[in-house]
């Protein structure tokens, strides 16, 4: 097995794996725990493949709200066919940050690719909060920012194209609402980290609504610095593993007349603490 980092901070590509020999799974997730987000390079392999990797990390938290692969209701299809304009996920966020528990980790298997773009970007949450300064950090400390899901898959995003294709669904169940530290000590790592993402964080307590958006909104632009970020080059047969808890993701819009497929695992979390 060759890992290799992607970047100075975050992110590892892994070659010569294969998700289904068990004896290579504490190496595996040595490098998941290290890295945050690792691109096991390709795993041509059945569902069934797919969801016994996912459930050695946890138990599989199933989407509420993105359509299932047919005959495995346990996994997500993440699909943009080739004459769709809105590709879903491309504003930067963190899986679940509207749950309780959020997931503690994404596996998303790359099955039908463009023959270009469609990467996937990632920013390091805890290289980002490092990098501010202590004022700012000791600031943070101890505030508490409210997640939701309704505003995203609720009723206000029925007329999205992804609603109105099938991709998403189910807007009566947009009900989550939940509050994190602002700050969280990784459960994994026990580094210090933000989490905060621009869609499904509404605003944080005890501020004003305008210091609460001048705030966030500064956390948002220092976060997306290229410094802190990686860049995946998907392939199809793929599966890139990410941290929730340590990441935020975004999808890359930029393959307009060609389809991509991909088949989507959540894997369940704890919870989180400051």
């Amino acid at each position: 097995m060759d890992i290799r980092p992607l970047t100075g901070g975050l992110g590892a590509e892994i070659f010569g794996a294969d998700i289904r020999d068990a004896a290579q799974f504490a190496e595996i997730h040595a490098a998941f725990a290290q890295y945050s987000v690792i691109v096991l390079r390709g795993q041509n392999i059945a569902p069934e493949d797919h969801l016994d990797f996912a459930r050695r990390f946890g138990p599989i938290n199933v989407n509420r709200f993105f359509k299932p692969v047919d005959g495995h209701p346990e996994i997500a299809t993440v699909l943009k066919e080739k004459d769709q304009k809105e590709a879903v996920g491309e504003g930067w966020h963190t899986d679940h940050s509207y749950d309780q528990i959020p997931a503690m980790g994404s596996v998303l298997h790359a099955i039908e690719m463009p023959p270009y773009g469609g990467d996937t970007l990632f920013v390091s949450m805890g290289a980002a909060y490092e990098a501010l300064s202590a004022p700012m950090r000791r600031f943070l400390d101890g505030l508490t920012a409210v997640h939701s899901s309704r505003h995203v898959f609720g009723a206000a995003a029925s007329d999205s194209e992804a609603a109105k294709s099938g991709r998403l669904g189910n807007a009566e169940a947009a009900t989550q609402d939940a509050r994190h530290p602002a700050v969280i000590t990784h459960p994994l790592s026990g580094r210090r980290g933000l989490f905060v993402n621009p869609v499904f964080t509404t605003h944080i307590e005890g501020l004003t609504a305008d210091e609460s958006a001048a705030l966030l909104n500064m956390l948002y632009e220092h976060c997306k610095q290229p410094e802190f970020q990686a860049r995946v080059r998907w392939q199809a047969g793929d599966i890139t593993m990410w941290d929730n808890r340590a990441t935020w993701h975004k999808a890359i819009n930029d393959y307009q007349g060609f389809r991509r497929l991909m088949h989507w695992v959540t894997v369940d979390g704890v919870a989180l603490s400051g």
